[in-house]
């Protein structure tokens, strides 16, 4: 990209991943200057009567922000009124993607296999249900929140009920899904109509799975596999790529999946993916030869693209 842009980095806001939020902005700033960019850094918590006082100044906003408020069409739709471009999804595509079920459904509409899950809503929780339908263990978590805050691995019966107490104080949609054994990888994809799959990444965590602190306090190692067959990796490529589209997403996507023998299972879509120093995404980018500036350009590139400097409609 030759013309240097004013760019509106949104960073922080209220989710409860507003610290990883804070991370992402920092990096990106960091990209956003070295390419020659003017960047002037917002946040969703505080500044946005500032963001449209200074909108006019605005060429195109790049939105570093994690969870609830920021990745779940809410600011996508404040963007879209302000009729600003931004990098990422839409408000549809980032709605359906963050809600766990809602994504489920599209990805079993299309054909991908997906866990067993459903929805407990309510004060209580059916632990006979979930023995008959799910077993143990099982996996609870938030319907809507992101970097697996509030995510618990339930192995006994008995302890469901105490573990729901604790996830449905974050929200009071909690999902129930079937705990696959298996190895986690995960495929970022780059564009808009047309798209392509990163490299796969395996998330190789210390702890029994990719929680909080192994994603973000360097409890994990994120490898490219070479003992995974090349046709498993295809598989998931394609199956991200497919995901990408069939959830609408725009700029770049990741998403998520347990590979258990041969099968290949898919667990969640981020539609605006960590840019921390630790985050998967960039480190696929790397992996084909990409710098992270670079990465960010693409981006630049890809939320302008065919809409002649208007917001996305």
């Amino acid at each position: 990209m030759k013309k240097k842009l004013h760019v509106a980095l949104l960073a922080g806001g209220l989710s409860s991943e507003r610290e990883v939020s804070l991370r992402s902005g920092e990096k990106v700033a960091e990209a956003l200057k070295s390419l020659g960019h003017q960047v002037r850094i917002y946040d969703p918590a505080t500044d946005l009567r500032k963001i449209i006082n200074e909108r006019d100044w605005v060429d195109v906003v790049f939105p570093a922000l994690h969870g609830k408020y920021g990745e779940d069409g809410t600011i996508q739709g404040f963007l879209e009124l302000l009729d600003l471009p931004y990098v990422g999804s839409g408000v549809l595509a980032s709605a359906l993607a963050i809600d766990k079920l809602k994504s489920v459904d599209v990805y079993r509409a299309a054909g991908l296999p997906t866990a067993r899950s459903f929805l407990i809503a309510g004060s209580s929780v059916d632990c006979d249900r979930v023995e008959t339908e799910i077993g143990f263990p099982c996996v609870i978590k938030p319907v809507t929140n992101g970097s697996s805050i509030g995510v618990e691995i339930v192995d006994k019966k008995e302890h469901l009920s105490d573990a729901y107490r604790r996830v449905r104080k974050l929200e009071d949609r909690v999902m129930i899904e079937e705990y696959i054994s298996g190895r986690e990888i995960t495929v970022g994809v780059i564009g808009n109509e047309e798209s392509k799959a990163l490299p796969v990444l395996e998330i190789k965590p210390k702890s029994r799975f990719f929680d909080y602190d192994a994603k973000y306090n360097g409890e994990t190692e994120e490898v490219v596999p070479d003992d995974i067959d090349t046709s498993i990796l295809k598989k998931a490529q394609d199956y991200a790529v497919l995901a990408h589209k069939i959830l609408g997403c725009r700029g770049l996507s990741r998403t998520d999946f347990i590979v258990r023998d041969k099968e290949v299972i898919v667990l969640e879509t981020n539609t605006m993916p960590g840019m921390t120093s630790e985050s998967l995404l960039p480190k696929a980018d790397m992996a084909a030869g990409v710098t992270f500036p670079e990465l960010i350009e693409q981006l630049l590139e890809l939320s302008l693209e065919g809409k002649n400097g208007l917001a996305q409609k």
